[in-house]
């Protein structure tokens, strides 16, 4: 089991929060992001941003992910948010429309639609390994459930998988799966 202290977590999510934000405005420049991670409204639907998108005149919520274990090739698609209050993870409850995963070290961010992701992995997802992890908040803890689920699987079966990768100068290249 991985541990993990509240700030190194928050300081992966603002990372990939970051990541997320670049890669959106290159793709849709004349977009509009909404933050909305703190408003409660959205918390508890799993919405991290609000993306205007002038196209199609439309509103898509995003769910960003951070992970700063991109070597190891797999997604950790949280199941159990807090095991011991028995919540569940965000990728069963959330309603965005997309999750933008961002491999934070790698400067890679994942737009992986959410609803054709959940419809592929339920029905497989005994297949799939699970791992734990433990973030320390103060004094106490709380352990995170997720699913390890290779990545060139995800990207290979699930329509609208998209990997993009940031250069140096900002600009972001479309990624081959392998």
């Amino acid at each position: 089991m991985r541990a993990y202290t509240m700030q190194a977590v928050r300081s992966t999510a603002d990372q990939a929060v970051a990541l997320a934000r670049e890669l959106m405005t290159f793709l849709e420049g004349r977009g509009r992001i909404h933050d909305v991670q703190d408003d409660p409204r959205f918390q508890h639907r799993g919405v991290d941003l609000l993306w205007e998108v002038p196209e199609g005149d439309r509103v898509l919520g995003v769910e960003v992910k951070g992970d700063r274990h991109g070597r190891r090739g797999n997604y950790f698609l949280e199941l159990i948010s807090n095991v011991e209050k028995d919540t569940p993870g965000c990728f069963l409850y959330s309603t965005a429309d997309f999750v933008l995963y961002a491999f934070v070290r790698e400067r890679e961010v994942h737009q992986l639609p959410l609803p054709a992701l959940r419809e592929w992995f339920l029905p497989q997802a005994r297949r799939f390994p699970t791992a734990q992890a433990r973030t320390r908040t103060g004094t106490a803890h709380y352990t995170t459930v997720g699913a390890l689920v290779p990545v060139r699987d995800v990207q290979r079966s699930v329509t609208g998988a998209v990997r993009w990768k940031r250069r140096d100068e900002g600009a972001w290249d479309k990624k081959a799966v392998r």
